[in-house]
């Protein structure tokens, strides 16, 4: 995507295209007319089922208080015993102001990559078995299309069993 399609997005959006630039993805942002802020908003104004939408969902180690950032099927709960046998510490969800702090995002728009800080990554394996997934792209109104496997391989995540 080149910096002369980004000029009608919103700040953040522009700055998720850049970073899926940087990381040599091949997406475009697009800006919704109705909110993507949940799942199931996201489904409805993308047109596809709820499992083809990425959640960035950020949790904390609850011993470490290290960040990680789980990417999951929107169809699927995070099984908090599972993942955190996965990653191999307990977790707690962070709250709304961490997030942002963690990220530079706000929930309802946080996308999967150019976050604030270096998290640790985390993707469910129910959205590898789609072509295409959707995912935030900044703020609750802009999202995008990405083939999984490359998402995944751009921000180096680990695929794990999340629901």
């Amino acid at each position: 995507m080149s910096d002369e399609a980004t000029p009608d997005l919103a700040p953040a959006a522009a700055r998720v295209a850049t970073a899926a630039r940087d990381l040599g993805l091949a997406i475009e942002v697009v800006a919704m007319p109705a909110s993507t802020r949940t799942a199931e908003e996201a489904a409805a104004a993308c047109g596809c089922a709820v499992g083809e939408i990425v959640k960035s969902l950020v949790f904390r180690g609850r011993t470490s208080e290290r960040p990680y950032l789980l990417l999951v099927a929107g169809s699927n709960r995070v099984d908090e015993k599972a993942v955190a046998g996965s990653i191999g510490e307990a977790l707690k969800r962070a709250q709304a102001d961490d997030v942002r702090a963690i990220t530079g995002y706000a929930i309802g728009g946080i996308p999967p990559f150019g976050h604030a800080t270096v998290l640790d990554v985390f993707i469910d394996e129910d959205l590898l078995g789609h072509a295409r997934v959707w995912a935030a792209a900044g703020t609750p109104f802009a999202v995008f299309a990405v083939e999984p496997r490359a998402l995944a391989a751009a921000v180096g995540a680990k695929v794990i069993r999340m629901g």
